[in-house]
């Protein structure tokens, strides 16, 4: 149904996403490197596809959306026995700090 709006957006995104990578490509590595070529549009999305394969895969923010909604599952299921011996565990600092005696800090 939206599929049509998608695409465009995907095309829109590409685009501009390209062009920041060729601008800030032709600004920053030629200066530092002597060797280095200004690039084209064309070569600047290829690399940032390169780049996309290598660092950071094609995951979709649902990944770590369904990891979050997964945590706050397993806690919503601990005893407060568990929760509090998590707490000690892994919440060092900050709001998380278990308070002794049921004083505040």
């Amino acid at each position: 149904m939206y599929w049509p709006l998608k695409l465009c957006f995907v095309v829109l995104c590409a685009g501009v996403l390209g062009g920041a990578v060729m601008l800030l490509w032709n600004w920053v590595v030629p200066p530092i490197f002597p060797g280095a070529a200004d690039i084209g549009f064309w070569r600047a999305l290829g690399l940032l596809v390169l780049c996309r394969i290598l660092f950071g895969g094609f995951r979709g923010r649902g990944d770590w959306h369904d990891k979050k909604r997964r945590i706050r599952a397993r806690w919503q299921a601990m005893t407060p026995e568990e929760r509090a011996r998590v707490e000690t565990r892994f919440c060092r600092f900050g709001r998380g700090r278990p308070r002794q005696n049921g004083q505040g800090e």
